[in-house]
């Protein structure tokens, strides 16, 4: 019968040992078979698996005195204390002058809530029924150690009151017992020998021949291994990774810059008002510290600003301020970036494209965090057209799998015309992904910019969310490895 069972011999030992003991906790097993409490309970455990032994855990609660519950056990809670020093009508302020602010104020709800006294035009009127109160009970019962619930006498909505008072806290105490069944009883009774077994071979048993001796432990095959996760790239990275090497394949440049950017690069350069919602502190991340502008520049913005500099265009009016457009914030897009790339390189041709974070000062909820991936992509040369942007933005869609791609006319402060790009997902719809657009000649024309400027950004944790099945943006930023371990690996 034992070897139905195939034991090995710290089964056998504790089975021996709870044949003797019966029930045992931890401890009380480890000593009774000669061996350290967690190779006992491991045994214990693989024994219940079997049936031969079951393993019950019980989670006893206990409460005990805070520091405060001690001082009001011995002093008497706050509203005994006053209720007690009254014995007429005492206006607040006097309370204040014989107890501490605290007492007083923690005391007044609890005399009117046990009926104790009532409050009428700031007095405090004793009604002359202070009769020991549940919770003084309780607290006596203590004394210096701690209590189970029904050795406190005390109904669970009572000790809720007082453990929101602060009086007591709550312990739990979880507690094993390992006890031998009725087939554990028959395996020792048809006889258990314990032999020492052997799990791997070595070379000096094979020299020796000991090895044909030796017991060796069985091994059961059917048993299904341990699942090995391999090491792989996260899931947004690999998004991003493969964004960055579309773009690549069709022969674009990849930028970097400052997460620190002036207000001049972030919104002035590209033709935004310095009055427009978008620079309020709801929006962007002010900071400090203060750039120097680009004297190459910073009239001509002022101009197109202002009055719309040479070419056929009113500006906003108004006047441009220098003190505004040299305040430094968080990248707000990573427009900022494209724009000093075309004004660094103003001769075409030129294709270039950022994948990097931008900082906005959004509440975070499932669709929403203060910082994010944006893909930013900008397109110059002779004879580009709104129809050139349409179809690089569609052939990177149909690259990153979306069959289904449209159009959706749209505003943004320096492109027109502009659209807003959307892809069809099954379950979902159509799902505006970013915004894109020709550079307005307001923008391109201060720095020197003669062709037409193509450009987009495009929302990556978005895209990443549809790729991956997900609903809550957060889920991108969480070190769950459960979720990164059991995510398929994607294949770029």
């Amino acid at each position: 019968m034992v070897s139905d069972y195939k034991l090995t011999p710290n089964e056998k030992n504790v089975l021996i040992a709870l044949d003797e003991l019966r029930t045992a906790d931890p401890g009380e097993l480890a000593r009774k078979a000669g061996m350290k409490v967690e190779t006992a309970m491991q045994a214990a455990f693989l024994l219940d698996e079997n049936g031969l032994a079951r393993v019950d855990e019980a989670v006893t609660e206990t409460y005990e005195l805070t520091d405060e519950g001690k001082r009001y056990a011995d002093e008497g809670l706050p509203e005994r204390q006053i209720i007690d020093a009254l014995s007429e009508p005492t206006s607040m302020d006097e309370l204040k002058e014989m107890f501490p602010p605290p007492v007083v104020g923690i005391a007044t709800g609890w005399l009117r809530r046990k009926g104790w006294a009532s409050i009428e035009k700031g007095m405090v009127v004793p009604t002359g029924n202070a009769e020991l109160s549940d919770d003084e009970k309780v607290l006596g019962r203590f004394g210096d150690m701690a209590r189970t619930i029904g050795e406190l006498e005390a109904g669970p909505g009572l000790i809720k009151d007082i453990l929101k008072r602060k009086l007591i806290t709550k312990n739990e105490d979880k507690c094993r017992l390992v006890s031998i069944t009725s087939q554990g009883l028959e395996v020792v009774a048809a006889g258990i020998k314990v032999e020492e077994e052997v799990a791997q071979i070595s070379s000096e048993m094979l020299k020796s021949g000991q090895w044909k001796d030796m017991k060796f432990r069985s091994y059961n095959i059917q048993t299904p291994p341990r699942h090995i996760y391999g090491a792989k790239v996260h899931p947004y990275q690999r998004l991003i990774d493969q964004m960055r090497r579309i773009f690549l394949d069709m022969g674009f440049t990849e930028i970097k810059g400052e997460i620190v950017q002036s207000s001049f690069w972030n919104f002035d350069s590209l033709f935004q008002p310095q009055d427009h919602p978008a620079r309020e502190m709801q929006d962007t991340f002010h900071l400090s510290s203060r750039s120097e502008l680009p004297l190459e520049y910073k009239d001509k913005v002022c101009a197109m600003h202002e009055h719309g500099g040479d070419i056929d265009s009113t500006g906003w009016g108004g006047n441009w301020s220098e003190e505004i457009a040299c305040k430094d914030v968080l990248r707000t897009h990573t427009t900022a970036l494209t724009i000093k790339y075309l004004s660094d390189n103003p001769e075409p041709p030129v294709k270039a494209f950022s994948i990097d974070r931008a900082y906005r000062r959004e509440t975070i909820d499932p669709t929403h965090t203060p910082e994010f991936e944006q893909l930013e992509g900008v397109v110059m040369d002779k004879d580009m057209s709104f129809a050139n942007l349409l179809g690089c933005l569609k052939e990177f869609y149909h690259r990153m799998g979306f069959e289904d791609v449209r159009f959706r006319p749209g505003y943004f402060p320096y492109t027109e015309p502009s659209v807003e790009p959307e892809v069809y997902v099954d379950g979902l719809g159509w799902v505006e992904l970013g915004g894109a657009g020709v550079f307005r000649k307001e923008v391109t024309e201060p720095l020197g910019i003669k062709y037409p400027v193509l450009a987009w950004g495009l929302g990556v944790s978005r895209l990443a969310m549809l790729k991956l099945g997900l609903k809550d943006l957060r889920l991108l930023y969480q070190s769950d490895i459960d979720w990164l371990r059991k995510s398929p690996v994607c294949q770029l």
